[in-house]
């Protein structure tokens, strides 16, 4: 990564920024914790110069939708948010009743890491499903989809799956298609939590709307910080007629930017060609890489299929202490032992042997 004084000198203007962190550590605990792609730092720049609109009338924000179009059909609208629990929460506020509930998986990131942001900032009703592998099926979803006129209970209204699941597990074109048929034959709609869409749809080899618009999904959260952004994500409506008052939702919900351009072009730059798959491509295969050489490792087991850029393992929990001196990673059930591991766009081959090496070693203590 370049010296930010490199970089600003190189356009032409002067930092008194100094780096407070080592660039040579590296870590497998988050996707959050990579930088930000060189070329998404390059559109920034290139947004940078002069004066536009703000709120979202500005020429970046408008190109953005033609983009969007081209990924999920003519009559998706993109509107930019800041951040992942933004997004879900002002979508899942789009597509319900001020008495709506929403199902969704037991392990899902609404219910469990957005600090109960749906039921608190969004009035939500959360009507969660326990799951072997993070996804639902239409029989899951049939233990809380029930009791539309029972005035005692908040009416299920939507249908809110992650893909890829917070598990690392994908929902296949075909799995996605039978809940939305499943939900949508019961009266209620479909929202896709994608803050790992790029990684699913690279996964399956597919383009992303082959399971999004192309099957019925009527909103999805679109990730891009785990990608390699910035920050920012986007609320995509697919279903026009599905929401309400997007606009106004997107303000109430303090997700409104006043500068959307660096937003936007973001976005922009992830999408307009194949970056958002490049990235997503070179974080699974380091995630594959990882899995190969655990698995040929005694004493640990993972936990579910390595489908994307994460994987979940067993080990002595005395061994992921001692190792997480030397990796930064978290335990996902510190009690049993287990954990996960992330890889990212710019994890490489070398950051990958380096951590199998290092497991090794403590292992073998």
């Amino acid at each position: 990564m370049a010296d930010p004084r490199t970089v600003t000198a190189a356009l032409g203007h002067r930092t008194d920024a100094r780096r407070h962190h080592d660039p040579s550590v590296r870590g497998f605990a988050s996707d959050n914790y990579a930088g930000v792609h060189p070329e998404i730092l390059a559109a920034i720049a290139l947004a940078n110069d002069g004066h536009q609109v703000a709120y979202g009338e500005d020429d970046y924000t408008d190109h953005l939708q033609r983009i969007v179009h081209s990924h999920f059909g003519p009559h998706a609208e993109a509107f930019p948010v800041f951040n992942g629990t933004g997004s879900n929460v002002t979508a899942l506020q789009a597509l319900t009743d001020r008495w709506g509930a929403v199902i969704c998986a037991e392990s899902a990131h609404i219910n469990v890491d957005e600090g109960g942001a749906p039921e608190r900032m969004g009035g939500l009703k959360l009507l969660a499903v326990p799951t072997p592998d993070g996804k639902l099926t239409p029989e899951l979803i049939d233990r809380q989809a029930w009791g539309w006129e029972d005035e005692h209970r908040a009416m299920p209204q939507v249908v809110s799956i992650t893909q890829n699941t917070e598990l690392g597990t994908v929902y296949t074109v075909d799995e996605v298609r039978a809940i939305v048929e499943h939900a949508h034959s019961k009266g209620m709609k479909v929202h896709l939590d994608g803050a790992r869409i790029a990684n699913a749809a690279a996964s399956l080899d597919v383009p992303m709307r082959a399971f999004t618009n192309a099957v019925g999904v009527d909103v999805v959260s679109y990730g891009g910080t785990k990608n390699g952004m910035l920050f920012g994500e986007a609320v995509i409506v697919l279903n026009p007629d599905a929401v309400s008052h997007m606009k106004h939702l997107r303000k109430l919900s303090m997700q409104l930017a006043s500068k959307m351009r660096f937003l936007s072009v973001q976005l922009e730059a992830l999408l307009a060609k194949d970056l958002w798959l490049r990235n997503a491509r070179q974080a699974n295969a380091m995630a594959r890489r990882l899995a190969d050489g655990v698995r040929a490792l005694d004493g640990v087991e993972i936990l579910y299929p390595v489908q994307a850029n994460a994987v979940f393992a067993r080990l002595p929990h005395e061994v992921s202490r001692r190792l997480q001196k030397r990796f930064r990673f978290y335990f996902w059930d510190e009690q049993a032992g287990d954990v996960r591991w992330m890889c990212s766009f710019d994890t490489t081959e070398d950051d990958v042997d380096a951590f199998l090496q290092a497991l090794k070693e403590e292992l073998a203590r």
